[in-house]
């Protein structure tokens, strides 16, 4: 019992650090997606931007 306590400790752990640093330290460019790459001087509510 003890051992499959402390894998779900390390697990747990290793999620909220990977989710920190994917919020704050890593650029935003990484995880944008590929609709804002291909038009990113568009914002949507301008006339044909084709979002809709």
């Amino acid at each position: 019992m003890d051992l499959l306590q402390n894998v779900l400790v390390y697990v747990t752990l290793a999620i909220a650090v990977g989710y920190i640093l994917k919020k704050f330290f890593l650029p935003k460019a990484l995880f944008a997606s590929k609709n804002a790459k291909k038009s990113p001087g568009k914002a949507c509510g301008q006339e044909d931007c084709g979002c809709h």
